[in-house]
C-alpha cells in the first residue's frame, strides 16, 4: 500500500461524517482535494472503498473492513505521539466534552473553569446537548451520560461516576408560605414543578425503607428539562423535583432547601464515556482524574 497517512485520515473522516464536503471542512481542505485523496487511496489498495452518490457517499463492504483497522491504526499513532509529548510537557491540546443540558448548565461549569485553570495548555470545547452525540463522528473526547438502566454507548468505554439521586427542593420564600411536606401525600397540596411532557400526568416513585409510594401529579409548572425546573424553583414557583447535582450549587448558596429527604426516588447513574480500546490521551486522563476528585469532594 502506497497511500499516505493523510489519505487514510481523509477516508476515515468521510466515513464518519458522511460527505466529502463535511470532511473537507473539518480537515481544512477543498472537496476536490479530498476526492483526489480517496481516488489515490483506492488505487493504491486496488479496492473500491466508497460508493459515490450525488449528495453523499456510502461505505462498501471492503471499505467498512478497511475503516475499522484504519481508525484503530490512526488512534494508535495519535496515542504514540501523545505519549511522546507527555514525556516533555504537561497535557495539552483540545478537549471536546459533551454533556446533557441540565448538568452542563448548572453543575459542570465550575468544574470546567477549575480544570482549565489547573491545565492552561488544554483548550476545552463544551457541547451541551440532550442528544447522544457519537464520539467518533463529532470528534468528542469525553461524554457525560445520565441513564437509569444499562451502560450507554456500549461501543465505547464507560466508567460509572456517581449515582444521580433525585430530590425535592424549594426556595425559602416559598416554604415561608407553604409548610414543607412531611409525607408523599402532602405533595398534592403543593405547587409542584416537574420535568415531563404530555397530558397524562407525571409519575413519581418514592421509597422509605421497605415502603414505596407511586404517585401521579399534574404539576402547576411543567417543563422538558431539569435546568428549567431549577430556575422555576429559584423563582419561588413551588417544589421542584430534580437531580441533587443540578440543585447542589443553589443549596450551598442557601437559595434552595431540600424537603421530604426521608423519601428517596430511584437513582440514575452518571457515566463518563471515552473511545475504547486504547490508553486515553493525557488531556482525557487528566480530566477524568479531575472529575473523580471533584465528585469525591462533593
Amino acid at each position: 500500500m502506497n497511500g499516505s497517512l493523510t489519505d487514510v485520515r481523509a477516508f476515515c473522516r468521510v466515513v464518519e461524517l458522511g460527505t466529502l464536503s463535511a470532511a473537507a471542512r473539518v480537515l481544512g481542505e477543498t472537496k476536490g482535494s479530498i476526492s483526489r485523496r480517496l481516488r489515490r487511496l483506492e488505487s493504491s489498495l486496488g479496492l473500491t472503498l466508497l460508493a459515490r452518490h450525488p449528495r453523499s457517499v456510502t461505505v462498501t463492504g471492503e471499505g467498512q473492513l478497511f475503516y475499522g483497522k484504519a481508525r484503530e491504526g490512526l488512534l494508535l499513532l495519535e496515542e504514540g505521539a501523545e505519549l511522546a509529548r507527555a514525556t516533555r510537557s504537561e497535557p495539552r491540546g483540545v478537549l471536546r466534552i459533551t454533556a446533557p443540558l441540565d448538568l452542563g448548565q448548572e453543575w459542570l461549569p465550575p468544574i470546567i473553569v477549575d480544570f482549565a485553570r489547573q491545565y492552561p495548555q488544554i483548550r476545552v470545547e463544551l457541547l451541551l446537548s440532550d442528544q447522544r452525540l457519537d464520539l467518533a463522528s463529532h470528534q468528542i473526547d469525553v461524554a457525560l451520560r445520565a441513564t437509569e438502566g444499562g451502560l450507554p454507548d456500549m461501543g465505547y468505554s464507560a466508567r460509572a461516576l456517581t449515582p444521580l439521586t433525585m430530590g425535592w427542593f424549594a426556595a425559602p420564600d416559598y416554604l415561608a408560605q407553604a409548610p414543607a411536606p412531611q409525607c408523599p401525600e402532602d405533595l398534592h397540596g403543593h405547587a409542584l414543578i416537574l420535568a415531563g411532557q404530555g397530558s397524562q400526568g407525571c409519575r413519581v416513585r418514592l421509597r422509605q425503607g421497605a415502603m414505596e409510594e407511586q404517585l401521579t401529579f399534574w404539576p402547576r409548572l411543567q417543563t422538558l428539562d431539569y435546568a428549567s425546573v431549577l430556575r422555576l424553583a429559584l423563582c419561588g414557583g413551588g417544589l421542584g423535583f430534580m437531580p441533587s447535582l443540578v440543585a447542589a450549587q443553589a443549596v450551598s448558596r442557601g437559595q434552595l432547601q431540600p424537603v421530604l429527604t426521608a423519601w428517596q426516588a430511584p437513582a440514575a447513574e452518571l457515566y463518563l464515556i471515552t473511545q475504547s480500546g486504547l490508553r486515553a490521551p493525557g488531556r482525557v486522563q487528566a480530566f477524568k482524574e479531575f472529575l473523580l476528585a471533584a465528585l469525591a469532594v462533593d
